[in-house]
This record gives C-alpha cells, sequence and structure tokens, in this order.
C-alpha cells in the first residue's frame, strides 16, 4: 500500500478515467488539489486507490477507483479497510460515503464492510440518479 501524494494525481486519474464514466471522471487537477487540502489522504495500490478526509471525529471517503480489468480481486475491500484504518488512527469514530444507488457492485463492496445506510441525496450524480449515503462506525485508532 502506497501512500497518494499529489505528485501521484496524474496517475491516480488515469485510474478514475476508466474506473467511471466520463461525466464523472476527476482529473489531474481535481485529485492534486485534494491531495494538497489538510486531512485529505490517498491510499494506493496499482490498479486502485481511495481518496479521503478526516475532520474531527468523522471520516468520508471521496473516491474509490479500481480499474474495471482489475475488479472482483479484493482490491477495493483492501483500499477500504487501510482507509478506515487510517482514518480511525486520525481520531475518527465513523466514516460516511455516497454511492450510487446503481452501482450495485460497490453497495455489495460497502455492505460487506459493514456500512449501513445513513440517508439519501436525490438527484446527485450527473447521470441524475440517487446517492445513498452510507456509514460505519470505526474501532478506535
Amino acid at each position: 500500500m502506497k501512500i497518494a501524494t499529489p505528485a501521484d494525481a496524474a496517475a491516480l486519474a488515469a485510474i478514475h478515467a476508466a474506473a467511471f464514466p466520463p461525466a464523472d471522471r476527476w482529473g489531474v487537477d481535481a485529485i492534486r488539489l485534494l491531495l494538497e487540502m489538510p486531512g485529505v489522504f490517498g491510499l494506493a495500490l496499482p490498479r486502485g486507490f481511495v481518496l479521503a478526509r478526516v475532520a474531527a471525529d468523522e471520516a468520508e471517503i471521496l473516491t474509490l477507483a479500481v480499474e474495471p480489468e482489475a475488479r472482483s480481486q479484493g482490491i477495493g475491500g483492501t483500499l477500504l479497510v487501510h482507509a478506515m484504518a487510517t482514518a480511525a488512527a486520525r481520531g475518527a469514530a465513523a466514516m460516511f460515503l455516497e454511492v450510487s444507488e446503481a452501482n450495485e457492485a460497490a453497495r455489495a463492496l460497502y455492505a460487506a464492510a459493514g456500512f449501513a445506510a445513513a440517508g439519501q441525496r436525490r438527484r446527485y450524480y450527473p447521470d441524475g440518479s440517487d446517492a445513498l449515503v452510507l456509514r460505519r462506525e470505526l474501532a478506535p485508532g
């Protein structure tokens, strides 16, 4: 597991572009700027990465991307486990994320990791789909 830095933004943006539809892709500048923000951290594997943020005692998954050809190999789960552990070590007691209601694979990943529905955001994504807001308690760091 590699700690992602702003210098990794181009590589991470390439993974994000492969993992998401065009309207949902994050570019190099967006990823670099996020990694420069206080409280944001990134973790990367060769074919996937996660960006998360810790503020006070809450954490949020900003994005988790795995190249389509590398899915169902445990990369997403590994990234998620390490993101939760990192957030807990930084003082977060709970983690939140948004996921498209239509993204069954991601919803299954998050359910397997113990995330539960905490709300909904109507027409949250560019394609008009709703987002489920998920939450999970974190073990102390």
